[in-house]
């Protein structure tokens, strides 16, 4: 069972018309910032944050109380006045089982705490398998293409990584460069290589997956970075892998 919260700040199309038609650095340096306060809070608590949207965020929240919600939500509203932020939590086997229990749970109002606009409810989630995923010897492939194009086949990857893990109840997000993480509970090694294969057919690199699980989502992501790195440490030793599993 694992554990999600998606955090969505409230009317914020809106809202951003009201800064004018000049607005669009103002947005960007706002939303760096959001995000960067929004995964301390929770990482301080052995979570982990990723964006959905640059007004919407999952974090993997196994053993977070709804009291610790709310304790994280009168932090943000102490910092981010203006914005009138949600969280929506779920719980289930998978984790796009756990979203759709925290997207319904905002959706039919059924709130955990409404004074702290928190919905959804807490469970006892102590599992959270989450994948590292990189491109194999990137720096070689920015010596043969330019970093624009590098960039566009990265979202490639990342559509086709998403859609095959989607399949596979796992919800895929960027990290940036040529980076992915897996939210991933209940996908075997098998299944993973079989995603990853589909999802670079005919595209002329290679994909490294490392597998970290554990009681948390910090812990999971942890140890799924840690098996990244082993991975790179066998590649040296000429030995090569291009899947590897770390259980904390």
């Amino acid at each position: 069972m694992i554990q999600l919260t998606i955090i969505r700040i409230e009317g914020y199309g809106p809202w951003t018309l009201t800064l004018g038609s000049d607005r669009e650095a103002q947005l960007q340096m706002l939303q760096a910032r959001i995000y960067h306060d929004v995964q301390r809070l929770f990482n301080d608590k052995n979570c982990i944050v990723y964006f959905n949207r640059f007004d919407e965020y999952f974090a993997v929240t196994n053993g977070l109380s709804v009291q610790e919600h709310a304790q994280i939500q009168r932090e943000l509203a102490s910092i981010y006045k203006d914005l009138r932020m949600s969280m929506a939590i779920g719980a289930g086997a998978t984790a796009f089982a756990a979203s759709m229990s925290a997207y319904n749970a905002r959706k039919e109002n059924e709130f955990a705490d409404e004074g702290a606009r928190i919905f959804g409810s807490g469970a006892h989630a102590d599992l959270a398998q989450i994948m590292h995923i990189d491109v194999d010897s990137s720096t070689k492939l920015s010596g043969r293409v330019s970093p624009y194009e590098i960039t566009a086949l990265v979202m490639k990857i990342y559509s086709r990584l998403a859609d095959e893990f989607l399949k596979r109840d796992s919800l895929t997000f960027f990290l940036g460069g040529d980076n992915f993480m897996v939210v991933s509970n209940g996908v075997t090694k098998e299944q993973a290589d079989e995603a990853i294969k589909k999802a670079i057919a005919g595209i002329e690199i290679k994909l490294n997956c490392g597998i970290g699980i554990g009681k948390t989502g910090k812990k999971a992501a942890e140890a799924a970075t840690k098996a990244l790195d082993t991975i790179r440490d066998l590649r040296d030793e000429g030995k090569i892998q291009t899947i590897y599993e770390i259980r904390c």
